[in-house]
């Protein structure tokens, strides 16, 4: 659904394009406790980072384990939702937090409740 899809900006109202590129564990790349997951936005490389604890929080939330696929989509979702939101996608690279992950995650997903504060 999020790894090849189109959104409309809403302040422009233009249909912005956006594909996955790849996905890479920033520990090697970076030194950031993330993984860091690249689309093309109408040509343009931006990177949306997801914290690693988020993969911990979900799988003591739910039992379940966030895959390739699924980290994917939740950086996907971010990007669309984002620019439908009039957020803009000025930066190369966005870092979510465990709870904005958590949040995307479910929107995706459906399976947990995004709100209990992490502890």
């Amino acid at each position: 659904m999020f790894i090849d899809f189109k959104a409309t900006d809403r302040w422009t109202k233009k249909s912005v394009h956006c594909v996955y590129q790849a996905l890479i564990v920033a520990i090697a790349t970076r030194h950031a406790d993330a993984v860091d997951i690249e689309f093309l936005v109408d040509g343009r490389t931006v990177w949306v980072a997801l914290p690693h604890p988020a993969w911990v929080e979900y799988k003591k939330r739910s039992g379940k384990a966030i895959t390739d696929a699924l980290a994917k989509e939740i950086a996907g979702h971010f990007l669309k939702t984002s620019l439908e939101a009039g957020e803009g996608l000025g930066r190369e690279m966005y870092s979510l937090t465990i709870e904005q992950t958590l949040k995307h995650l479910a929107a995706v997903v459906g399976d947990i409740d995004p709100v209990p504060a992490i502890r």
